[in-house]
């Protein structure tokens, strides 16, 4: 990693007090940048090294599904009030409470003795995590210049680029060393020595004009977003029956008409629907919902596959993720050259299909199948599901506004890891009924089960496409320079 920029600071929202030195700003990129790392690192490293912990919890591994849905839907429902936390009650309060929050979380985890108790203390984690990165930018913003903004958030970007494609594989290697708790464990000296740096370092600032934060608006989209999940995976999960589950889909789908209905009125939503009136961020928003529900249930779904199907130790399975990480990585400058030559609506026509079928593809692993094989098929799902990320984000912030960017960033923040959570508890929902319901399924044998689930998240994501039909076919301009950290 290169060493961040030195940048003179910019005035804040604070009261006056002296502009923080060089060493000062270096430290707090550093400390952002490792804040970001440390979030969406625990977005991932849990999945290599679920199978270990169902045997320690006395679970099946096919119904861990819930320690990786509390950690990203938690996020999800925290993103909205993170910002105006830190506008009320300053940046540096709300960034050393998110990370105290983060490791207590994470040394409750390592601790836990039930799926119930880790699941609790997941959620936990996730309300530190959930501020981590909007506060630590929103920092950023107010101390460096306009000017310098880029430059400042590209290095802290970095970390938070790099934190899921190593996550499994680092998730594997700490369960064959140690044991699973140490996926956790890892986080407790980081959120020590990252709480004493930010009371040391981090300049405080706040807005004194914030307004009144849209509490109705916030409790509609939570109850919304939590509803959905316990309707997805709570037939499987905590064996709710098919009415509940019905009304938890008609609660869920009322909760989101109401915010529609609310944010017209409401002077001050959290999220205004004039934002939807962009065709480019409208269109991509929605894409990036369905479309990610496959790209967030993989990470998931191939772990499980290699280890409880294949056979191979939770190091092996990890291991096996380093050519999607790679492919991913070298994948990323190929997607613009395609979008100035052929348009957004062709590549992602194009791109989500293909990543569909790349999905369903996995439907035909089996144990007789050669390892080249197989890596060149995990190779080629890392390159194109990259690609696919990188055109639907930019697609998503290329023409908002100045006016619109804070709102929007914290949107699509928002249904980033509400799709994660979603992809997760469907694939878990499909292996459940696809155990129960195949004949061929047995205690030894679960890959007819993930051969179904396979086949079934890919026809969604390729599915997706049509929504990516609905945009114009001109549209082929680069995306203005954004929030980097929003591109992963």
């Amino acid at each position: 990693m290169t060493t961040p920029p030195t940048l003179p600071a910019a005035p804040s929202d604070a009261a006056p007090s002296p502009s923080p030195s060089p060493r000062s700003l270096t430290v707090m990129l550093w400390l952002v940048a490792t804040g970001f790392f440390m979030q969406t690192l625990d977005s991932t490293i849990v999945n290599t090294a679920l199978p270990a912990m169902a045997t320690s919890l006395g679970e099946l591994p096919l119904r861990m599904q819930s320690v990786v849905i509390a950690y990203s839907l938690t996020m999800a429902v925290m993103i909205p009030v993170s910002g105006w936390l830190a506008d009320k009650l300053g940046t540096r309060r709300v960034f050393f409470s998110a990370i105290l929050v983060f490791a207590i979380g994470s040394l409750l985890c390592a601790n836990a003795h039930t799926l119930n108790q880790l699941v609790a203390f997941r959620i936990v984690q996730g309300v530190g995590g959930a501020m981590l990165l909007p506060v630590g930018r929103l920092a950023v913003l107010r101390t460096f210049p306009a000017e310098r903004y880029l430059a400042a958030l590209s290095f802290v970007a970095i970390p938070g680029l790099i934190g899921p494609l190593i996550g499994p594989t680092l998730g594997g290697w700490l369960v064959k060393i140690a044991s699973w708790h140490w996926i956790f464990l890892i986080n407790v000296p980081v959120g020590i020595v990252g709480c004493i740096t930010t009371f040391i370092f981090m300049p405080d600032s706040r807005n004194e004009h914030v307004g009144k934060f849209d509490m109705k608006g916030y409790l509609l989209l939570v109850v919304g977003m939590v509803a959905i999940s316990f309707a997805l995976d709570g037939r499987t999960e905590f064996g709710i029956q098919h009415a509940t589950v019905l009304v938890l889909l008609i609660l869920s789908l009322a909760a989101f008409v109401a915010y529609g209905l609310h944010a017209v009125r409401e002077p001050a939503p959290i999220f205004s629907l004039d934002l939807f009136k962009i065709h480019t961020f409208s269109v991509g928003l929605l894409g990036n919902l369905f479309a990610r529900i496959g790209s967030g249930a993989m990470p998931y779904l191939i772990p499980l596959l290699l280890q409880v199907s294949l056979g191979y130790s939770a190091f092996e399975a990890g291991m096996m993720m380093l050519p999607v990480a790679a492919a991913g990585m070298a994948s990323k400058r190929l997607v613009t050259k395609l979008i100035v030559k052929y348009s957004y609506r062709s590549v992602l026509i194009v791109n989500t299909v293909l990543v569909g079928l790349t999905m369903a593809s996995f439907a035909l692993t089996s144990a007789d199948q050669p390892l080249w094989l197989r890596l060149v098929q995990l190779a080629f799902f890392g390159g194109v599901n990259s690609m696919q990320f990188t055109a639907m984000n930019t697609l998503t912030l290329k023409d908002l506004g100045t006016g619109g960017a804070s709102s929007g960033n914290s949107l699509f923040s928002l249904v980033q890891m509400l799709s994660m959570s979603l992809g997760v508890t469907i694939a878990g929902a499909l292996l459940a009924t696809f155990t129960g319901l195949l004949p061929r399924v047995t205690a030894a044998n679960s890959l007819p089960a993930f051969h179904a689930t396979f086949l079934c998240v890919g026809i969604i994501t390729a599915g997706s496409s049509w929504i990516f039909a609905q945009l114009a076919p001109d549209i082929r301009t680069p995306a203005r320079k954004t929030d980097p950290s929003e591109r992963t």
